[in-house]
């Protein structure tokens, strides 16, 4: 009998989960309901879950609103039905076609009017549905003679007074209104809730014919989907057969490209991947993947295939992928076997520049009825939470900035932000808003509007309504099409080395620096600023401390700085295993055979399988399953216990000893969630070095294009800094020299107008434009006729030091400016300047004070370019020690003057403490440790220069500085502002700090893991 119900997926209208409605349903014997949100169908297949679960029939379908105006609620007969509901509103969403005031001609779809909405003729599946306190009407003349098209209209919207106030705070939310500006046509009414049926057929009972149409249209609706048939495109030829064969086809060819002629075991691989590929039928999924990786490539594009699909050596013949599985040891089952009833997995990352380019290739050739990203649910937030209900309360913007930003406990205890509260705890974890998945893709057999309405979000790609948790459940599996910067820093590198040096560097060579000397020895000293992923201060002490001089120790590093694996103990077991292989014996015989590449330690998902396969005698298979139970969604161990059995039972037949089985169990269990997959780092590891290989041996060119693509781990500055450090001298911003992007000019740099914060980009643009089609700028008169900008632009300019090649300094160009301009009027630009020189004008001396320069940088830029923030200090103590003694210092105090360059907040059980990345006075880096009792003494202060006091504490050939006591060191006061006291110190808090926030619980320690080592001696 309810056929118009709302979950929350009516955003900011409903108040229920789906949980929670179908739950409300049973307990009032509900036989049979309809879930139609508002303008969506993103709820409908948990929804059928639940239902199913509960032996209560589902009916699907959407209510259809324009605005706050409801004109229709649709309900599916079969599956048809869905995609025409789909298609009406798809239609609205991406090419803005009105929402019909009534509904169109639909085949398999039954449509509800209200009462004030209703047509005067309507088709058969077609109905008026009347509320309870609408009975009265049908009294009416122009009502009694349509009884027979009626049914009984209930909606439900809230299960409470509770609810239902919810449901109004909800709905101010949405309006943007406080809640006594609502009106009763914003809201629901109070009777949109749910009762017995039997008493809402009492309220029928002299209406008889309206129960009767009811229970028709109940029965009348049996959608049933299947949520195990593939949805995605079936073949990328025409039949599975002609798919087998393509792909078999490219395998091979490019297996003789990867392998030398006769290579056994790679074409035994070969042969075995494909079969499983075939029995899965996922030979379209590789060859899509395939067609992409082909279409970049003809782009000349550079991509980088990784995850597990790095496992197949389908996949590296078919050249998605740079890693050799054989070179590895990476398992094909970790990605694909026989249990495993969902496509594989393909992340593929482009540059950042490039990814839109591959989106549109995959909707124009796949078809945009076919394609779409998946959604996702933006729920409410903390912050967002108290933001929105302090408005809907009326609250003053002070309260709402002390609400959103200060912790529960220090938020006042008056009666307005107790309700705020209570009500914000119901809103936890509400859908507030769809967005865009970061880089799923769907590509349909069927039209992708068989399964959703799809809407069109800024970025411009349409998107399924919703998330990729139920795309897999419906089958419905998605292409990762990724962006990142690093991708853009190998790129431009590139392009920037043949501009400069006219050298070719065929960076996709991944041999090119798996083995090169010098790179190695980059690694092993931590000196890869700007590569990607190895460049935290982590990364570069865990590099430091492994002396890592190669891929696969890499590879195992990539691994082991996940935050998981750090902090449970594998990585510091790992350190000591690597640096100490005396020190320890292994664990097992099966753990030397199978893991004396990571020392008996599990650091890799595939050292699970491995461990499962040749310690447990289970199927490769069925070891993933135990991998994949272990490292799932949500991380939880409890889905290990649904294999535990089978692991200690395949142990007995071995004849394991039962303590041994249980040790070994109790490692895999410990790292649930923790390890990473190999082939993941391997990955990971290939792109780093092809980084690391630019900077090695073109430094500049690698520190700019790092530069040009906002950067990595560190802000700016950090990389101009690296850039001097590699031979460059560095330039504010010239009119006669920069584009918008820095320049490289030999080994002379000048940074880009993009890096003026105040200037708009339009300006820099044309700056570039007209100097490119009418030459160099001769003086700062020549450049204001040419570039229509007015007075406060032109200072910007100056102040940075955009003119510097006109020999004038900065006061006398301001002078000039102003004159120029200050009375100046865009339109009479030809009129005043054109037809006549500019006057010369005899000015005084005009003196610049030293480093006034440098406050005008931090001012424009946020950091100094042309002198070292150790220059600006008063103290002219530089410290007693620099970072090239450090390692002579061990377990001694020292004390050291340096630049903060980062701070990362890591939570222990004993408190907050914090990891600092700092630079001395001849600009080396270096790293020390603040725990809880001296940050509360000594907390950080804001970028600038620290005075530190600590002691060194060598560990496997890394320093780190466990510190004390620390105090900032004061600037000199800004020089531009000697005559105004007030403003002496502004500029300086512009001077900045990188500022990494950890959210979670502290993660067990080394202690709490345990490994052991030693054997373990059987009973």
């Amino acid at each position: 009998m309810y056929l118009n119900c709302h979950s929350y997926h009516s955003l900011r209208y409903g108040t229920m989960s789906i949980k929670t409605l179908v739950k409300q349903a049973k307990a009032c014997g509900v036989t049979a309901l309809a879930l139609t949100d508002i303008n969506t169908v993103a709820g409908i297949y948990d929804f059928i879950r639940a239902c199913e679960k509960e032996q209560i029939k589902p009916l699907v379908g959407m209510e259809f609103r324009e605005g706050n105006k409801l004109l229709y609620i649709a309900l599916a007969k079969t599956s048809t039905g869905i995609g025409e509901m789909c298609n009406l509103l798809t239609a609205h969403n991406i090419a803005g076609t009105p929402i019909p005031v009534q509904a169109p001609p639909f085949t398999e779809v039954i449509t509800i009017y209200p009462l004030d909405n209703a047509p005067d003729s309507l088709p058969p599946d077609a109905y008026i549905g009347v509320r309870p306190d609408e009975l009265t009407q049908l009294i009416q003349l122009r009502w009694r003679h349509r009884i027979n098209k009626m049914v009984i209209l209930q909606p439900v919207v809230f299960d409470s007074k509770e609810t239902y106030n919810l449901h109004r705070i909800l709905r101010a939310v949405d309006l943007n209104v406080i809640l006594s500006k609502l009106t009763s046509q914003d809201t629901c009414r109070e009777t949109d809730s749910m009762v017995p049926p039997h008493t809402l057929l009492s309220y029928y009972r002299h209406y008889p014919q309206l129960i009767t149409n009811t229970k028709q249209v109940v029965d009348s609706c049996n959608f049933t989907f299947d949520f195990h048939a593939p949805k995605n495109k079936k073949h990328f030829t025409h039949s599975r057969d002609e798919d087998l064969k393509l792909l078999t086809t490219l395998a091979y060819r490019g297996l003789a490209k990867r392998y030398p002629p006769e290579h056994r075991e790679a074409m035994d691989r070969v042969e075995r991947e494909l079969k499983v590929v075939h029995q899965l039928s996922f030979s379209a999924y590789f060859l899509i993947t395939w067609d992409i990786v082909q279409y970049s490539n003809s782009m000349g594009f550079m991509h980088i295939g990784r995850g597990s699909g790095a496992n197949s050596i389908i996949a590296y013949c078919l050249g998605i992928t740079d890693i050799c599985p054989l070179e590895l040891d990476l398992y094909f089952e970790r990605f694909l076997n026989l249990n495993r009833k969902t496509p594989p997995d393909f992340d593929i990352d482009w540059s950042w520049q490039d990814r839109d380019t591959i989106l549109h290739y995959i909707f124009n050739k796949y078809g945009r009825d076919h394609v779409a990203f998946c959604g996702t649910n933006v729920t409410f937030k903390y912050r967002s939470i108290f933001r929105e209900l302090g408005k809907v309360f009326g609250l003053p913007k002070t309260e709402l900035d002390s609400l959103a930003t200060m912790p529960i406990e220090q938020h006042d205890s008056n009666s307005i932000v107790a309700t705020i509260h209570r009500y914000g705890k119901m809103l936890e974890k509400f859908p507030n808003q769809r967005s865009m998945h970061a880089c799923g893709i769907l590509i349909s057999e069927e039209p992708i509007t068989h399964y959703s309405v799809l809407e069109m979000p800024p970025k411009g790609f349409p998107i399924v309504q919703f998330d990729m948790h139920i795309a897999e459940e419906i089958e419905l599996h998605k292409f990762d099409i990724l962006s990142q910067r690093g991708i853009g820093h190998i790129n431009d590198a590139v392009q920037l080395i043949q501009q400069n040096r006219g050298i070719t560097v065929d960076i996709r060579n991944t041999s090119l620096s798996k083995d090169e000397a010098l790179c190695n020895d980059f690694l092993r000293r931590g000196h890869t600023i700007g590569c990607f992923y190895i460049e935290s201060p982590a990364m570069r002490g865990l590099l430091r401390r492994l002396q890592c001089d190669n891929y696969k120790i890499l590879v195992a590093a990539s691994s082991i700085i996940r935050p998981g694996v750090a902090q449970s103990g594998m990585m510091k077991e790992y350190i000591f295993r690597h640096n100490n292989p005396t020190g320890f014996t292994y664990f097992h015989d099966v753990f030397r055979e199978q893991l004396h590449e990571t020392y008996g330690i599990m650091v890799y998902q595939e050292d699970v399988i491995k461990i499962a396969l040749h310690f447990g005698g289970l199927a490769a298979a069925d070891g993933d399953i135990l991998r994949r139970a272990m490292s799932g969604k949500g991380r939880s161990l409890s889905a290990l216990q649904q294999v535990k059995d089978n692991f200690f039972a395949s142990c007995r037949k071995l004849g394991h000893d039962e303590n041994l089985s249980a040790e070994v169990y109790r490692q895999i269990e410990s790292f649930a969630g923790y390890s990473f997959c190999k082939a993941h780092s391997a990955s990971y590891a290939v792109e780093s070095y092809q980084s690391l290989f630019l900077k090695v041996y073109y430094p500049l060119e690698f520190m700019v294009a790092v530069i040009n693509n906002m950067g990595g781990f560190y802000r700016t500055e950090v990389y101009v800094h690296e850039t001097k450090k590699s031979g460059a001298e560095v330039f504010p911003p010239c009119a006669n020299k920069s584009i918008y992007e820095t320049t490289l000019y030999g080994k002379t740099v000048y940074l880009g107008f993009m890096h003026i914060q105040s200037l708009p980009k339009k300006t820099a643009f044309l700056i570039e434009h007209e100097r490119k089609q009418h030459g160099a700028y001769r003086s700062l008169e020549d450049f204001i006729r040419r570039i229509p900008i007015g007075i406060e632009a032109v200072q910007i300019l100056i102040y940075i030091g955009a003119f510097r090649f006109t020999g004038k300094n900065k006061n006398e160009l301001l002078v000039t400016a102003r004159m120029l301009l200050v009375n100046f009027k865009p339109e009479n630009r030809a009129l005043m300047l054109l037809q006549e020189p500019a006057k010369e004008y005899k000015l005084p001396e005009l003196e610049r004070l030293p480093h006034e320069d440098a406050f005008d940088e931090i001012e424009l830029l946020g950091f100094p370019v042309s002198c070292s923030p150790f220059d600006l200090l008063q103290t002219k103590y530089r410290g007693e020690v620099l970072v090239q003694d450090l390692l002579k210092h061990h377990k001694k105090q020292v004390k050291m003057l340096a630049y903060l360059i980062a701070r990362k907040h890591v939570p222990t059980k004993l408190g907050t403490m914090y990891f600092g990345t700092w630079i001395d006075v001849h600009g080396d880096y270096f790293d020390t440790a603040h725990f809880p009792d001296s940050l509360q003494a000594y907390p950080f202060q804001g970028g600038g220069c620290y005075l530190l006091l600590g002691t060194v504490e060598v560990d496997c050939h890394f320093p780190t500085i466990t510190i004390h006591k620390m105090a900032k060191m004061p600037f000199i006061p800004d020089p531009r502002y000697n005559h105004e006291k007030n403003h002496q110190y502004r500029v300086h808090q512009q001077i900045k700090e990188d500022v990494s926030m950890t959210h979670r619980a502290p993660y067990p320690q080394a202690h709490e893991i345990g490994l052991p080592r030693q054997a373990m001696h059987q009973t």
